[in-house]
């Protein structure tokens, strides 16, 4: 097998506590390998660490044991190049346009301007903005700015892209759409994806794997692969199989949400 494009070996994360107590041990220990090319998602209840996990992939937190690497190299801080990161919220700036929000992801990459028009351009007909480029965000529905907030990440090239429930402030309807455009990408853009969600039908349908992450601290318990072909798409979600698949995910993770619920009645809400 060839070398993983992501690598988790050992991690944990602890954060310390700011009493000087016992710190909050809230992940790990993980090992897990994402292939070039994979979609990979992962589920688990709240508070299980999943943010904390591509946090740690996306360099924005250290790990307090284990190694974390990317394409071979190890990642220690900051978001390596090649890496692409798309939040939950909202982050269009409303002052700017379609294509200036597009523009800004660029903002720390030395490219000729020539080269930054055709990437812009490029991202635009990709995401289906083409004919929005000089709208603002007030002008636009919450799913066309997410898919700006997709565009912003894309128009830097990476090899793999981390998604942090993307869609989670989208209606059902359109969070199934949004996942179509996602999938589009996925394939033309040939980059490993690493999405976390809430969402069992979301992950289902757009993964090629799907760990299921227990209650805190979190910890890899189950791993479906979907045997999907990589040109789907939201017709997906009327096959047989994938009720099969829903129902394996939500057998490994109702007694761990059943878990996160006992301990938030106790005490205040977990990290995500």
């Amino acid at each position: 097998m060839s070398q993983a494009h992501v690598s988790l070996r050992g991690v944990t994360k602890v954060f310390p506590s700011s009493s000087g107590g016992q710190g909050l041990h809230a992940l790990g220990p993980i090992d897990l390998d994402l292939q070039q090319g994979e979609f990979f998602a992962v589920v688990g209840p709240s508070g299980c660490g999943k943010s904390t996990l591509l946090e740690l992939i996306a360099g924005l937190t250290s790990a307090t044991e284990g190694t974390v690497e990317f394409e071979g190299r190890r990642i220690e801080g900051d978001i390596p190049d090649g890496i692409g990161v798309v939040f939950q919220e909202d982050a269009c700036f409303p002052w700017l346009s379609v294509e200036d929000n597009i523009a800004f992801g660029l903002r720390k990459i030395a490219v000729a301007h020539e080269e930054k028009r055709r990437r812009i351009g490029g991202v635009l007909d990709l995401m289906g903005l083409g004919d929005f480029a000089r709208s603002y965000p007030a002008q636009l529905s919450g799913g066309m700015r997410q898919r700006v907030c997709i565009a912003r990440t894309l128009v830097i090239e990476p090899r793999l892209i981390l998604l942090d429930e993307p869609f989670g402030a989208l209606d059902q309807q359109t969070r199934l759409l949004m996942g179509d455009e996602v999938l589009k990408l996925w394939r033309q853009t040939g980059a490993t994806v690493f999405l976390i969600t809430h969402a069992l039908d979301e992950a289902a349908m757009l993964a090629d794997r799907i760990a299921v992450m227990s209650a805190r601290p979190g910890q890899l318990i189950d791993v479906v692969e979907t045997h999907w072909p990589a040109e789907r798409d939201s017709h997906i979600v009327e096959r047989l199989e994938f009720g099969a698949v829903t129902a394996r995910l939500w057998k490994s993770l109702r007694e761990e949400s059943l878990k996160t619920m006992a301990k938030t009645s106790r005490g205040p809400a977990d990290r995500t």
